[in-house]
């Protein structure tokens, strides 16, 4: 029998990691369409006030992301991939049964925090991409990566709204399955992807949020990239923080209708990721492809802002997707600019600088939600937590900038 832990990632090894990644998302969204349902029901509170509670949920994820997400990066450049892999499957299963177990609110905080601790699927599988892909496929391979993530929302949130017509537990005990099931998966399939001589020793002083944003703070290139990705993630906590809540205030969406409107968005991610990413890179480069996506995110968060009646939102969910070129461009880029040795560490860092953004990111959303839909609110205007959405997205195009002015001469030849 070959030992998986040690055999080489071989061909097939993206498309493992592909696998994992698509699983792990499908469990995840099964949950969305249900989650506003069942913290109203434990926490006996209307749908305008369970958008606080979602904002807090997303807060705590984020937090235990921020502060071990570094700790994650660095314990996978020391022990490889495959091990950090499998225990944040593992543990992912065991949050999900948490919360559909839970008799009071209090229980899914303790949820998300177990799943933010171990949410290193997406930066440790960043980094199984950075290390069986050489620096001219990455934006392309993270382009796929992206795409996973959208084919999970594709069918995880529509499964997930029919299954929550079952009741809004249902569904958390479908992800347990899941995540399982990719556990096994990992066991018994995926590979390691960081040979021995490629490992370095565990150094606390970067494996901390503000130590590793100290050691990329050396690259300004990076550090300028990694800030504006930080504000990048904040705006765009305005999806997992209010979208089924805006949807059940705003257009009276039921969990199913929630659920295909993120099966919707999902196929857009998809298509764009998987087959739009490679060609949009090469007609454009790195940079312009960046450029791209910050411009679609603005205008696609403003038409959400102002969509009034729910039919525009599927006209502006397929120009949004466009917006989906942004992050696997950035990564790709970021990655080039780093030691093979490293690419654990980066992403590492870049899962903290994020998470930093989200766990404000989802107070201010759910907050400005609220203030602006609730009985008695001076302005009613479900859109607003978008607009200001918009707003972060135009503000977060402006160290990216910085980035390329700085060391220009440190981007990899040929970036236009």
């Amino acid at each position: 029998m070959i030992d998986t832990a040690t055999r080489p990632p071989g061909r097939n090894a993206f498309f493992f990691v592909l696998v994992t990644v698509f699983i792990d998302h499908l469990a995840f969204g099964l949950i969305i369409p249900v989650l506003p349902t069942l913290i109203q029901d434990l926490a006996h509170v209307p749908p305008s006030d369970a958008t606080l509670w979602l904002g807090g949920l997303a807060a705590t994820y984020a937090v235990m992301t921020f502060l071990f997400g570094p700790v994650i990066g660095a314990l996978s450049d020391r022990f490889g991939r495959r091990p950090v892999l499998l225990v944040s499957m593992a543990t992912l299963g065991l949050d999900f049964l948490i919360m559909g177990l839970a008799p009071n609110i209090w229980l899914l905080f303790l949820g998300r925090a177990l799943a933010g601790i171990s949410g290193a699927t997406f930066s440790t599988a960043n980094a199984y991409i950075a290390d069986t892909t050489t620096p001219a496929e990455r934006g392309r391979a993270f382009g796929f990566i992206g795409a996973s993530f959208g084919l999970g929302f594709i069918f995880g949130p529509v499964i997930g709204g029919l299954l929550g017509e079952l009741g809004p537990r249902v569904p958390f005990f479908a992800a347990v399955g899941l995540a399982f099931v990719n556990f096994l998966y990992g066991v018994f399939v995926l590979p390691e992807s960081l040979p021995k001589e490629r490992r370095r020793a565990l150094n606390f002083k970067r494996a901390n949020p503000l130590g590793a944003a100290r050691h990329f703070s050396k690259l300004p290139q990076v550090s300028w990239f990694l800030i504006a990705g930080g504000i990048f993630f904040l705006a765009h906590t305005v999806f997992p923080a209010t979208w089924a809540v805006h949807g059940e205030i705003r257009y009276d969406w039921s969990p199913m209708q929630i659920g295909l409107s993120l099966g919707a968005v999902g196929v857009g991610a998809a298509v764009v990721q998987a087959g739009l990413m490679g060609l949009i890179l090469k007609r454009l480069g790195t940079v312009r492809t960046i450029i791209l996506g910050y411009s679609v995110n603005v205008i696609a968060m403003t038409a959400f802002a102002f969509a009034a009646n729910p039919v525009f939102i599927y006209f502006i969910i397929p120009f949004a997707a466009l917006g989906g070129v942004t992050m696997p461009a950035a990564n790709g880029l970021m990655s080039s600019l780093t030691p093979p040795d490293a690419q654990g560490e980066l992403q590492g860092a870049a899962s903290s600088l994020n998470a930093l953004g989200m766990i404000i990111g989802p107070l201010i959303m759910s907050a400005t939600l609220f203030s602006f839909s609730r009985e008695g609110a001076p302005i009613q205007f479900a859109g607003a937590a978008f607009l200001l959405a918009a707003l972060l997205t135009a503000l977060a195009f402006l160290p990216f900038q910085r980035g390329l002015a700085v060391n220009r001469g440190a981007l990899p030849a040929g970036t236009p």
